[in-house]
């Protein structure tokens, strides 16, 4: 699984709607009263409604109960719930592949995912130490989800070892120099991030992430000119000047972030991001946001010049309307 970069956002005003509180009479019945459903249980009915009228996953509870031993089978299944938005019941398929084959790297990576969306990642983490306690010997993707969960449970410190732990296992795959460069970024370790980034880059040129992670390591080093040029090559002029912007606001110097910003809408009059960090800037420094007045472009400029060289002098008295004869 690859990270990605994250820029700052405007933030957004919740808005909250109040409604009118009717009384109504209620008639009395003699009914039982049912008892609502906890999540669980409606989980459950509804993955069976589902498996009942889903081909695929009918099939596959039959050949897990014709082949209780087959793990993989096992694993199809709980994949096929979970791809079907039913995460606790994939879960618990997981646990019960783990439980009963708790040597299979296979399962606890299953299980893993599963734990994590639906935010267990403490527990995931916890287990997957255990496993690798157990297993030293296990492929980069083990310590790879082992670097990616404590990540995003904000553990940085303790998840660079794992992504150096995976690139040491296997050290030519981009998105692995990509991870452990994220992980330095968010420890403000700049230029080692930069390094991974390039050297993922290395094995992998077309990787837009890896770029824009580049652009990133190096716009909070101060190598504002190269951060600038590696956004460019992915997103407009606009964006990268955007972008650089959207640093110097994080860093607290508004007068840069205007500069760039005044830049980017340079490029584009129109681009929603650049005006709502100006929005931002001018709320942040107590300064009214002004766009600049627009510059001809360069292009603008040669088209001028283009049409005074072969189409002649632009005199506006050539295009007014002929007058009309007045009689004498």
């Amino acid at each position: 699984m690859k990270s990605c970069y994250l820029l700052p956002l405007l933030a957004a005003v919740a808005a909250f709607s109040v409604s009118c509180v009717h009384q109504t009479q209620i008639s009395q019945s003699n009914a039982p009263v049912s008892v609502p459903m906890n999540n669980w249980d409606r989980q459950v009915r509804n993955a069976v409604d589902a498996g009942d009228g889903d081909r695929e996953l009918r099939l596959l509870r039959e050949k897990v109960a014709a082949e209780p031993d087959n793990i993989q089978v096992r694993l199809e299944l709980a994949k096929a719930y979970r791809e079907r938005g039913y995460h606790e019941i994939a879960l618990e398929i997981s646990r019960l592949a783990v439980a009963r084959f708790p040597q299979s790297g296979d399962a606890q990576l299953a299980l893993v995912r599963d734990l994590r969306d639906v935010n267990r990642r403490t527990e995931a983490i916890a287990g997957l130490e255990s496993f690798l306690k157990a297993h030293p010997d296990s492929g980069a993707a083990y310590y790879s989800w082992l670097g990616i969960l404590r990540d995003e449970s904000g553990l940085w410190p303790l998840g660079e070892p794992a992504h150096r732990k995976a690139l040491e296992i296997t050290p030519a795959v981009d998105y692995l120099h990509n991870n452990l460069g994220y992980n330095l970024l968010m420890q403000n370790k700049n230029e080692e991030a930069a390094r991974e980034f390039t050297e993922a880059l290395k094995l992998n040129p077309g990787s837009q992430m890896a770029r824009n992670n580049l652009a990133l390591a190096l716009a909070h080093s101060n190598a504002t000119r190269e951060a600038v040029a590696n956004w460019q090559a992915t997103s407009g002029p606009a964006s990268a000047h955007n972008n650089l912007a959207a640093v110097w606001i994080e860093k607290g110097n508004y007068s840069e972030a205007r500069r760039e910003l005044d830049t980017a809408l340079s490029y584009n009059r129109a681009l929603q991001a650049a005006i709502r960090n100006l929005e931002l800037v001018a709320r942040l420094d107590a300064r009214p946001a002004t766009l600049q007045p627009l510059e001809a472009t360069r292009w603008q400029r040669f088209r001028t010049g283009f049409r005074k060289l072969f189409v002649g002098p632009l005199d506006d008295s050539r295009t007014e309307a002929p007058k009309s004869a007045s009689a004498h």
